[in-house]
């Protein structure tokens, strides 16, 4: 049975290009084009992982929903892998570290992403689920 990712992106270009790459791979993939979207979408298709950008309603929405997605008991357990262009967009001089408090994600990677680190990035931490 395909492992089920749920993109939560407000890039409609970032999303195509990414389902293409992980449907050719096998993935089924479910896509939210903001926070509140993706956390509905998270409860009632119970992914296997989730791809989640930063800013898309707010510069740190993605933030928000990664520290929300941890107290729903449903989802505390579905792996999170932030993908963002927030570094470069901002102009900040460090980057984003999973931390289990303030950022409860497996993974930070910087848009753009090569498809192979997204993919390897992406069998690390979809586990056995």
């Amino acid at each position: 049975m395909a492992k089920t990712v749920l993109m939560i992106d407000d890039n409609p270009e970032f999303v195509e290009a990414t389902t293409n790459l992980l449907e050719a791979k096998g993935y089924e993939v479910v896509s939210a084009a903001n926070g509140k979207e993706g956390i509905e979408k998270a409860k009632t298709v119970s992914p296997d992982i989730i791809l989640l950008d930063v800013m898309m309603t707010t510069e740190s929405e993605g933030f928000d929903v990664a520290r929300g997605m941890q107290k729903e008991e449903t989802l505390k357990n579905t792996p999170v892998i932030i993908i963002t262009g927030i570094r470069k967009e901002m102009n900040l001089p460090f980057g984003f570290e999973p931390n289990d408090e303030w950022l409860p994600v497996k993974a930070v990677l910087e848009k753009p992403v090569k498809p192979d680190v997204l993919l390897s990035t992406i069998e690390e931490n979809i586990g056995g689920r």
